[in-house]
C-alpha cells in the first residue's frame, strides 16, 4: 500500500504527457507486475485503510476497472463496508467516483450510500461532508442531500477559506441550491478572493450559474479583484471572466471598460472564437463604451472582416446579430450574410434551430432599417391588437388602468406593431403629457402633437442582474420602439404583482401623467 500511494503521489504531480509517458513505463516494470500479484493476494487480509488507498491508488493510477486486481479491492471493500471509519469512506467515495457502473461497482455504491445516511450525523469534518456531498452527486435522493445540508451547516462557524471553496463546488456537482451554505462560503471567499486561483474563481462563477444562485455582492467582488488585476491576466483568461460572467446575466462594467481598452490597442489576439465570445458577451450584457465607442465597434468590425472568408454562416449570423443589438451595422459582413446562397443555408428545414435563426435575421432586418442614419420616424405607425384577452400576469395592470383612466377604450392592450414587436400596453396623451386621449380618438391619423406610451411589464431576467440596464434584447426593442415613436416605459412584472391594487393605480398614474417618471424600487423600472 505504501509503494502505491507514494507512486499515486509522485505520479499525480506530473503533466499529462508525462504522466503517459510514466503509466507506460509503471504498468511495463516487474516489480509493479508483482505488486498487483501480491495486493491480490493479501487483499482480504489488510487493513481496511490500506484497503482502501490501494483501491484508490490502483484506480488513479489507471489500472483497467475490468481487470481482476480491481473487481477483487471493490469486492472485498464492499464486503469490509461496515467497518470503515469516516476518512476510508471519503476516500472510497472518491475513488468510485473515477470508476465506470458495472454489477459490482454498483453494488458497492448502493452500500456506501446506506451507511453514508447512517454515518452523518457522526461526521463533524467539513472536508468529508463536501467530499461525500460530490461523491454521492446530482443522483442521491433528496432527504441524503438535505441531511448532508444540515450537517455541513452545523458546522458551518468552522468554514475555512479553502473548503468554502470546496463546499461551494460539492453543491454544484450535487445539483442542491443550499442558499444558507453557499451566502456562508461566499462571504468567506469575498474575504479571501486575493488567494483563489484562476480556475476556482472560474468554476465558483459556473457553479453560480448551475445551481440558480446570485449573490451581486460575490459578482461585484470577484470583478472588482480581476479589474483591479487586469495587468496580471492574459486577454484570453480575461474573456473567459466575461463569458462567465455573461451567462449569469451581470454586466461587470469597469471590467468591460477595460477590455475595450485593450481590444482597440492590439486586436490581433482576437481569433474568430474568442471575437465570437467577446460580441456575444457585449450584446446580451448591453454594455457600449462611451468613450471610445465608434473605434470600438470599427476593430470588431475588422476583425469580423478579416475572418468573413473561413466563418461557417451560423457564425456570420450570430456575429451580425450582435453587433446590431448594439447598434452598429457591419455592412460587409450584412452583404455577405444576406446573400441568398448564405440564407438558403441557415434555413434549411430540418434544422433544429431554424426557428431561432429566423428570429435572429429578422431582427438583423428590422436593425438594417430601424438603425440606418437615413431612417426617419414615421408620421403615423400601422399597428393592430393582437387579441383582446389579456394573459393572467396582466390582468392586474389592465385593471388598474381602466380603474385610473375610467374606461377601457382609453388604452389597448396586447399591441402589434411593425417588425414584428409587441407591446403590453399603449396609451396616448396631448403633447404636454397632462391628458389621456381616447384610442378611437387618435386612430388611424397622423398627428405630431399625440404622444405615445407604450409599456413593456417584463421580468427580471431581462435586466442585467442587480440593475435596471436592460439586456441586449429588450435594450434593443426599446430603442427601436423609440425610433418608431414611442416613450418606452419598463415595468418589472414581479414587483408591479406583489403591489397592492392602490399601489398599482399610483405607480401607473406616476408614470403615465410625469414626464419624468420616479421608479419606484431600485431594481424595477427603466424609464425612457
Amino acid at each position: 500500500t505504501n509503494c502505491l500511494t507514494t507512486v499515486w503521489r509522485l505520479f499525480k504531480n506530473l503533466s499529462e504527457d508525462q504522466q503517459r509517458y510514466e503509466k507506460q513505463l509503471i504498468f511495463e516494470h516487474p516489480a509493479f507486475v508483482k505488486l498487483c500479484q501480491q495486493l491480490l493476494r493479501d487483499s482480504r487480509r489488510m487493513t481496511r485503510g490500506d484497503l482502501v488507498f490501494s483501491l484508490h491508488a490502483v484506480v488513479n493510477l489507471g489500472v483497467p476497472q475490468n481487470t481482476l486486481l480491481v473487481q477483487t479491492l471493490v469486492r472485498v471493500c464492499q464486503e469490509k463496508l461496515n467497518q470503515l471509519d469516516n476518512r476510508c469512506i471519503s476516500v472510497l467515495a472518491t475513488t468510485l467516483g473515477g470508476l465506470d457502473k458495472d454489477k459490482n461497482v454498483s453494488a458497492l455504491q448502493a452500500g456506501l450510500q446506506l451507511l453514508v445516511e447512517q454515518r452523518i450525523p457522526s461526521i463533524r469534518d467539513i472536508f468529508i461532508l463536501q467530499n461525500l456531498m460530490k461523491c454521492m452527486g446530482k443522483d442521491a435522493p433528496v432527504f441524503l442531500k438535505k441531511k448532508l445540508e444540515m450537517a455541513v451547516l452545523k458546522e458551518i462557524d468552522h468554514l475555512t477559506f479553502p473548503n468554502a471553496l470546496r463546499v461551494f463546488l460539492a453543491l454544484a456537482a450535487m445539483n442542491y441550491c443550499s442558499v444558507p451554505i453557499l451566502n456562508a462560503c461566499s462571504k468567506k471567499i469575498q474575504e479571501n478572493v486575493h488567494d483563489a486561483p484562476f480556475r476556482q474563481l472560474i468554476l465558483i462563477l459556473e457553479a453560480c450559474y448551475n445551481l440558480q444562485y446570485r449573490n451581486v455582492k460575490l459578482f461585484s467582488v470577484l470583478a472588482d479583484y480581476v479589474n483591479s488585476t487586469a495587468y496580471l491576466w492574459d486577454k484570453r483568461q480575461i474573456i473567459l471572466f466575461l463569458s462567465a460572467f455573461e451567462t449569469l446575466g451581470f454586466q461587470p462594467t469597469e471590467l468591460m471598460g477595460i477590455f475595450v481598452e485593450k481590444v482597440t490597442e492590439d486586436p490581433e489576439f482576437l481569433n474568430l472564437k474568442n471575437l465570437l465570445i467577446v460580441l456575444r458577451v457585449y450584446s446580451r450584457l448591453n454594455y457600449v463604451p462611451r468613450d471610445q465607442k465608434h473605434l470600438f465597434f470599427e476593430t470588431l468590425h475588422s476583425c469580423l472582416n478579416k475572418y468573413l472568408p473561413q466563418i461557417s454562416n451560423t457564425e456570420l449570423l450570430k456575429a451580425v446579430y450582435s453587433l446590431c443589438i448594439l447598434g452598429y451595422l457591419p455592412h460587409c459582413a450584412l452583404d455577405e450574410l444576406l446573400q441568398k446562397d448564405s440564407r438558403d443555408e441557415l434555413l434549411q428545414s430540418d434544422d433544429l434551430y431554424k426557428e431561432q435563426k429566423e428570429m435572429m435575421l429578422r431582427c438583423v432586418k428590422a436593425c438594417m432599417e430601424l438603425d440606418s442614419p437615413s431612417f426617419v420616424k414615421p408620421a403615423f405607425v400601422l399597428t393592430e391588437n393582437f387579441s383582446s384577452l389579456v394573459s393572467l400576469n396582466l390582468r392586474k395592470a389592465r385593471e388598474a388602468l381602466i380603474e385610473l383612466l375610467g374606461d377601457e377604450n382609453m388604452f389597448r392592450q396586447n399591441v402589434e406593431l411593425p417588425y414584428k414587436y409587441h407591446i403590453d400596453f399603449e396609451i396616448r396623451m396631448d403633447s404636454d403629457r397632462k391628458k389621456v386621449l381616447p384610442v378611437a380618438a387618435t386612430d388611424d391619423h397622423a398627428d405630431s402633437s399625440v404622444q405615445r406610451l407604450a409599456f413593456l411589464f417584463v421580468p427580471l431576467s431581462a435586466f442585467c442582474v442587480g440593475t435596471t440596464c436592460p439586456q441586449g434584447k429588450l435594450a434593443m426593442k426599446k430603442r427601436h420602439l423609440n425610433k418608431l415613436g414611442y416613450h418606452v416605459i419598463l415595468v418589472l412584472n414581479k414587483k408591479f404583482q406583489e403591489m397592492t391594487n392602490e399601489d398599482a393605480v399610483e405607480f401607473l398614474k406616476g408614470k403615465i401623467y410625469s414626464e419624468n417618471a420616479l421608479p419606484f424600487s431600485e431594481v424595477t423600472v427603466q424609464d425612457d
